[in-house]
């Protein structure tokens, strides 16, 4: 089938995208792989959206995702292995089938960085998470280590310091980067202990996580921390590798794009964290989800006029 737009992506980029390429009259489809909602439906608390002070990730992905539903916008959980540009439509290919469309916007956002370190893999789902608000019930009244240093890995201790018995806060700089009220929290817990200029350099257990290595990040021996689970939280890092050979990407991996949300490639447009920008945070995705919206409708109009 094909549609004036489709949106590949469904986090608040790609749901603002759909709300305003609808309100424009487009025929949109959304291709989402995984969770609607994307980084904020997994995040515990969000408290500098406006309008929406002190709600949770989960209820603010969810209000979206009701807005974008209500609209009769059909989003259809297929990962997209492929995109090609056919000049006047371009293609987007899943494990499921084609689609084409007019246009096509890029709002797939970063995925969590790993460490890269022995247990890391074996390990997983078995006491190693990204995710703490996923998974932190399940380490109640335990042991954690969290690694990162910014907001999200202190957003995360916080979070996991009213569940568990001990939460241990690992980080490679003398002094955290997250926002100062996160950090004011973090110190004004009791169960939540600061690690600076330490690293993790494996993750144990038989099976199961029983202890994290721990070491300075100047060298040295590293000491065995006794914990039941690792919430890694060190940033994200793009997953733009499939659409490399249609539009192009910064050295980081990123889509080259200004505030324009205008790719290499006319009619591929690009919005949230998938794209260069100075701040990643859910209000910028959302205008960036209006700009590429409009924009698209903007360049199928002058297709049409062209065709007139």
């Amino acid at each position: 089938m094909t549609y004036d737009v489709i949106i590949i992506g469904a986090g608040p980029a790609g749901l603002t995208a759909a709300i305003y390429a609808v309100r424009a009259g487009l025929s949109t489809l959304i291709l989402e792989a995984q969770q609607v909602g994307g980084q904020v439906a997994i995040s515990a608390e969000i408290e500098n959206y406006p309008g929406a002070p002190r709600t949770t990730g989960w209820q603010l992905a969810s209000a979206m995702d009701r807005q974008v539903r209500d609209m009769d916008v059909p989003i259809r959980h297929e990962a997209v292995t492929a995109i090609a540009d056919l000049g006047r439509t371009k293609q987007v290919i899943t494990a499921a089938g084609t689609y084409t469309a007019g246009a096509l916007i890029l709002a797939n956002g970063a995925k969590r960085r790993k460490l890269g370190i022995p247990g890391e893999e074996t390990l997983f789902g078995r006491g190693v998470s990204y995710c703490a608000t996923c998974d932190g019930n399940f380490f109640r009244g335990r042991d954690v280590a969290v690694v990162g240093g910014g907001n999200t890995a202190v957003e995360d201790a916080v979070y996991l310091s009213g569940l568990c018995a001990h939460v241990h806060l690992i980080y490679r700089r003398e002094a955290l980067t997250a926002q100062k009220p996160l950090i004011a929290a973090a110190r004004s817990r009791e169960n939540l202990h600061l690690h600076p200029c330490a690293r993790v350099t494996a993750i144990q257990g038989g099976g199961i996580v029983e202890a994290v290595e721990v070491a300075g990040v100047q060298g040295g021996e590293p000491s065995l921390l006794p914990v039941s689970g690792v919430f890694i939280a060190i940033g994200l890092e793009p997953d733009n590798g499939i659409f490399a050979p249609t539009v192009a990407l910064d050295q980081g991996g990123y889509l080259q794009a200004g505030e324009d949300c205008k790719t290499s490639c006319p009619g591929i447009f690009c919005a949230g964290d998938a794209r260069t920008k100075p701040l990643r945070q859910i209000v910028t995705a959302a205008s960036d989800g209006a700009v590429a919206a409009m924009q698209a409708e903007r360049y199928l109009s002058a297709l049409d006029g062209a065709e007139g």
